[in-house]
């Protein structure tokens, strides 16, 4: 194998494995959130830095998350001598191999990330729907992560050096997240 493509390949298995870490981490800190969040309770611990810093944490991993995915995908596209010149063309590989369910799910994600990257209100209820959202996509995004990893493993033999993160995200979404 020739050295580019080596490093190819070795660039996709850190990027499968930046996705099961981040997406392991935004499923744990979920799992420090008492769901669903309410208006009421936004307003009523709104100095409550207990609170505040997983949901920073949360809306962080979740962006991040999507954007490692986004990349890798097209990475993936590229070794698979897919056409990778627009996302459109990518989703629509990722959706036909399984990856992703739909490309309306990841787009409805997408939008959802971008919001949370550029809206700064300060409206209990828009947050509450905000971080209620987010919870509910944390599926979609946990299961692209096992299955980008699982069709790479597959079709290109990429397997991350490190397992323990993907092994610990089955795990905890076969628990029921």
């Amino acid at each position: 194998m020739n050295a580019p493509l080596a490093d190819s390949r070795g660039h996709l298995a850190d990027l499968i494995a930046a996705c099961q870490r981040c997406a392991w981490h935004l499923d744990a800190t979920a799992r420090r959130i008492d769901w669903p969040l309410t208006p009421g309770v936004l307003e009523q611990r709104q100095m409550d830095i207990g609170l505040f810093e997983p949901l920073a944490a949360l809306n962080e991993r979740f962006a991040k998350l999507q954007d490692l995915l986004s990349t890798s995908m097209r990475h993936l596209c590229e070794l698979c001598g897919e056409r990778s010149d627009t996302f459109l063309r990518v989703l629509a590989f990722c959706e036909k191999a399984g990856i992703v369910p739909s490309m309306d799910a990841w787009q409805a994600a997408r939008s959802l990330r971008n919001r949370a990257a550029h809206d700064y209100g300060i409206d209990f209820a828009s947050t509450t729907a905000h971080f209620n959202a987010l919870r509910d996509q944390i599926p979609l995004l946990t299961e692209v992560t096992l299955a980008l990893g699982d069709y790479a493993g597959r079709a290109l033999g990429i397997e991350p050096a490190d397992r323990r993160f993907v092994e610990a995200l089955r795990r905890a979404s076969q628990s029921g997240s």
